[in-house]
C-alpha cells in the first residue's frame, strides 16, 4: 500500500521528455521557455520562444496559433503554472515537459 502512496500519478498537463523530443524534432510543437533570462542565457532549446513566467499572461499574442504549445523551465514545475496561464487565457491543448530542461540536458538533447 505504501508504495501505491508514493507513486505519482502522471499528470495530464504534462509530456514526457521522449515525447516532447519526438515533438521537437518533427517540428510538432511551439516550445515555450518560461525561465528567467539568466536561465535561458545558460542554455535553452534551439527555437524556443523565451517569455518569462511574470510575462506571459501580458505576452500571449506572440505566440503562433497553428501549432500545439509546449511549455518549458528548469525542472517542470514553473512549465505546469504555464500551462494553467494559457488554458485560462483560451489556449488550449498547452503541455509542460515533464522534467524540465534538467531532464532534456541528461538526455543530450539539443541546446545552444
Amino acid at each position: 500500500m505504501l508504495h501505491n502512496l508514493l507513486q505519482k500519478e502522471p499528470d495530464p498537463r504534462e509530456i514526457t521528455n521522449e515525447e516532447g523530443a519526438g515533438m521537437y524534432r518533427e517540428h510538432a510543437a511551439i516550445f515555450v521557455d518560461v525561465r528567467e533570462p539568466d536561465e535561458w542565457a545558460e542554455g535553452h532549446m534551439p527555437g524556443a520562444i523565451h517569455i518569462p513566467l511574470g510575462d506571459l499572461a501580458q505576452r500571449l499574442k506572440e505566440l503562433p496559433g497553428e501549432k500545439p504549445i509546449v511549455t518549458v523551465c528548469r525542472s517542470g514545475k514553473r512549465s505546469l503554472v504555464a500551462v494553467d496561464i494559457l488554458e485560462a487565457a483560451g489556449r488550449s491543448g498547452a503541455k509542460s515537459l515533464a522534467g524540465g530542461m534538467l531532464e532534456w540536458k541528461k538526455q543530450g538533447l539539443p541546446i545552444e
